[in-house]
């Protein structure tokens, strides 16, 4: 499961079985911090997530910002409340610029934007993330 924090939504993705490719799942709107968590643990236990990927906001120099905090303040809370999953960073600069970009490539309109913007967003943190997980997986078999 890949996610993308925002302030006003929170962007899920979800990849296939055999960990290749991620697809947006939902979107969900920013309610309070022990429902947002409690969305996403449904969405764990229903779907047997053994990894979410949480996006990262770095900041183009590579440094941390109070985002990147709230993101890990968020992360360290939602595994207390889903033990069962392992959390796993992954840098999301850039993401939501992509998946703008690519929806309006593909014509939609600025108000469809918006609503499938962040879950593009998670399924491009995710894809980012299992094609860095495969890549090292190739790198470490080739020795």
């Amino acid at each position: 499961m890949g996610l993308d924090l925002g302030q006003k939504r929170i962007g899920v993705a979800l990849s296939d079985p055999l960990l290749l490719t991620a697809t947006g799942h939902s979107v969900i709107p920013r309610r309070g911090l022990e429902k947002d968590i409690h969305t996403i643990c449904d969405l764990v236990k229903e779907y047997d997530v053994g990894e979410i990927v949480v996006g990262l906001p770095v900041r183009t120099t590579g440094e941390e910002g109070p985002e990147a905090e709230k993101a890990r303040g968020f992360a360290q809370r939602l595994q207390k409340r889903c033990p069962q999953s392992q959390i796993v960073f992954f840098d999301e600069r850039f993401t939501t610029v992509v998946a703008e970009r690519v929806l309006i490539e593909g014509n939609v309109r600025r108000k469809q934007r918006r609503q499938v913007v962040d879950k593009l967003a998670a399924a491009v943190v995710l894809q980012n993330y299992l094609d860095y997980r495969s890549r090292k997986e190739e790198l470490s078999e080739g020795e």
